[in-house]
């Protein structure tokens, strides 16, 4: 779905959260007429369990969207292997293939990207504008973060991920 110029994606667990409770909500009103009388306010609640993590979605990729020119003009192309903790809070551009996708059906992907030098984590706390998967050679924009706030090692917060050439299988 497209809200103005901002792609938006959907959770399947959003999606299944709705449709358990749009199947609970019809078979109890089935078979409870109190229920039924309390459809005014149920609905409309059912209907918000999908509209709000839409919404949610939006914001935050058209917040991604704001900064993606900000972070290219900033960025400096690093080699992963360069990557390290006197970097927190720098923005870098890295190309490499991508070896692992985790969470992608949360819309919060996860990946490891890896360079010749090295392999980074790569976080990404919205949907992307592409569907990347295993083996696709990316270049990631985004500024380096520690792993869990304030330790951990070093990783991307991704703001922006682009498949620059498909690796045939």
């Amino acid at each position: 779905m497209k809200i103005g110029k901002v792609k938006v994606k959907v959770s399947i667990v959003a999606i299944a959260v709705f449709v358990f409770f749009t199947i609970l909500l019809l078979v109890t009103s089935l078979y409870n007429a109190e229920v039924r009388s309390q459809l005014i306010w149920l609905i409309p609640g059912l209907f918000m369990l999908l509209v709000i993590p839409i919404a949610l979605n939006y914001m935050s990729r058209s917040e991604y969207a704001n900064l993606e020119p900000l972070y290219e003009v900033q960025a400096k192309n690093v080699r992963i292997k360069l990557i390290n903790e006197s970097m927190v809070g720098k923005v870098v551009r890295v190309e490499g293939v991508v070896e692992q996708v985790h969470f992608q059906f949360l819309n919060r992907p996860q990946y490891t990207v890896a360079d010749r030098s090295g392999a980074i984590s790569v976080k990404m706390f919205t949907s992307p504008d592409e569907d990347v998967k295993v083996n696709d050679i990316v270049e990631v924009l985004g500024q380096v973060i520690k792993r869990y706030i304030v330790t951990g090692d070093p990783v991307i917060n991704c703001v922006s991920i682009r498949k620059k050439i498909k690796v045939r299988e």
